[in-house]
């Protein structure tokens, strides 16, 4: 087995999601202590670029959500230092980041994803808003999804059923970024499908579906309050829509340019399509996350997983 080395798992920074990304870190840190790797986790804050610098780590595993954490800086970073790290390129994360600018990457690679428009604040209030949303809404239909273009954990997002909603959806969403994307709205099965390289080859694992709770959207609390939301992994599709979605999260996986591990969020319609929704390129390990739920479906070890990525990341 290869000697991962001395390892840093970066947790924490100045997002929104500070306190997921917190909980991630210390479980992907537990998890790989049990596997005897030498680890220590590490906020990124003031003193971060001092101590990588005068104890270089082997590897760095980033388990940072959010701004900074997935949009590719902390990525620039770790490579203007020369450290290697597990995950996606700084400009493979940028792409990803931008949910518009995925949507059209994976379009353009044959995958379905909903129509939608994406609205800058700033555009939004200068060619005055009603005129805006009229027209969206006379476009797009009803119901609507609308979430910022760019963060995660469901920050932000709601769905639209009524035009007299719209409003107020998308002052909740401009609370968490600065350009809207509103999206036509699928009804169907809610799936994560996450892909992990193993000897460098990206396999997709067993899809979770995800079935919310009371209010019936996978929101911000849904996802991390534990007993709000029900997982099923395998998630219960015909062979057909599974291997569709499965393939979906692989291509996109290729298609953005994305390295040893990324989650994408689809919707399988009652018709059986899958419709890509996002992609994540730090996705959570927390308790309730979705990626450690798959790999447990796959009967794979959380920590004998990370640390054969670790391993192979330190010496390619």
């Amino acid at each position: 087995m290869t000697d991962p080395g001395h390892v840093v798992v970066l947790a924490g920074g100045l997002s929104y999601e500070r306190e997921v990304s917190l909980r991630s870190g210390r479980r992907v840190m537990d998890a790989l202590r049990a596997m005897e790797v030498d680890v220590e986790i590490r906020d990124a804050d003031a003193s971060l670029l001092a101590a990588l610098t005068h104890d270089p780590p082997d590897v760095v595993l980033p388990v940072l959500h959010g701004a900074s954490g997935e949009d590719g800086a902390i990525r620039d970073v770790l490579e203007l230092l020369d450290l290697r790290y597990v995950g996606a390129r700084p400009d493979a994360c940028r792409v990803a980041w931008d949910k518009p600018t995925a949507k059209a990457v994976v379009r353009r690679a044959g995958l379905r994803t909903p129509r939608s428009v994406a609205l800058p604040k700033e555009l939004f209030h200068d060619l005055g808003a009603t005129a805006v949303l009229d027209r969206v809404v006379a476009q797009l239909g009803l119901p609507l999804f609308v979430k910022p273009a760019r963060g995660g954990s469901a920050l932000g997002t709601s769905v639209v059923r009524e035009a007299a909603a719209l409003p107020t959806a998308m002052m909740g969403c401009f609370a968490y970024g600065d350009t809207a994307l509103i999206e036509q709205y699928v009804s169907g099965t809610e799936l994560a499908i996450s892909v992990i390289e193993r000897d460098g080859v990206p396999i997709a694992l067993p899809a979770v579906e995800v079935i919310p709770g009371e209010s019936g959207i996978y929101d911000y609390t849904a996802r991390y309050d534990a007993g709000d939301t029900e997982f099923i992994a395998p998630a219960r599709l015909p062979a057909k829509a599974a291997e569709q979605a499965a393939d979906m999260a692989f291509t996109a996986h290729r298609a953005l340019g994305l390295r040893d591990i990324s989650r994408t969020d689809l919707i399988v319609d009652d018709e059986g399509q899958a419709h890509f929704l996002e992609v994540n390129v730090a996705p959570g390990m927390t308790e309730t996350s979705l990626f450690p739920r798959a790999l447990s479906a796959a009967h794979l070890d959380l920590g004998s997983a990370l640390r054969d990525l670790i391993a192979r990341r330190r010496f390619t």
